[in-house]
């Protein structure tokens, strides 16, 4: 009975320090806006695959898509998330589809590879006009994002 109560304890205390240490490693995760990224990570795509839908809701119309996700310290997104279309279309998949094969290599001042929290704003037929395409782009800016 001893040997098995503290057989219990020694897995309870592991079981706490664990989680502990997801708390802890969530907690420094940096969650940076892409004004900022270039500090931690270079984008080496210059060109992307995208998945384009044959019809659906708005897909003509000036939109965007605020696409979210993690670079991994292999430069590789992850944990991909459309979390915003404005005005709503189904052109969030499209979005996501081209976040997935961006490519990434750490930046001189991320020597490790640390990995972000990030989000990407994909437009979809913007104006010419320069104005208007900020406040199509705004529409789609995430809070919570920083340096």
């Amino acid at each position: 009975m001893k040997k098995t109560f503290q057989l219990f304890r020694q897995g309870l205390f592991l079981a706490l320090a664990l989680g502990a240490a997801n708390v802890a490693m969530a907690q420094s995760e940096h969650r940076v806006d892409q004004d900022h990224l270039s500090r931690y990570w270079i984008l080496l795509n210059t060109h992307v695959q995208m998945d384009a839908p044959n019809s659906g809701l708005n897909l003509n119309a000036p939109s965007c898509a605020a696409v979210t996700y993690t670079i991994g310290s292999d430069g590789v997104p992850m944990n991909v998330q459309v979390v915003k279309v404005s005005p709503k279309s189904d052109l969030g998949p499209m979005a996501k589809s081209a976040v997935v094969n961006f490519r990434y290599g750490p930046s001189l001042t991320n020597h490790i590879g640390e990995p972000v929290s990030t989000y990407y704003i994909v437009p979809f037929n913007a104006p010419d006009d320069k104005a208007q395409q900020q406040k199509i782009m705004d529409a789609c800016r995430l809070p919570g994002f920083s340096q």
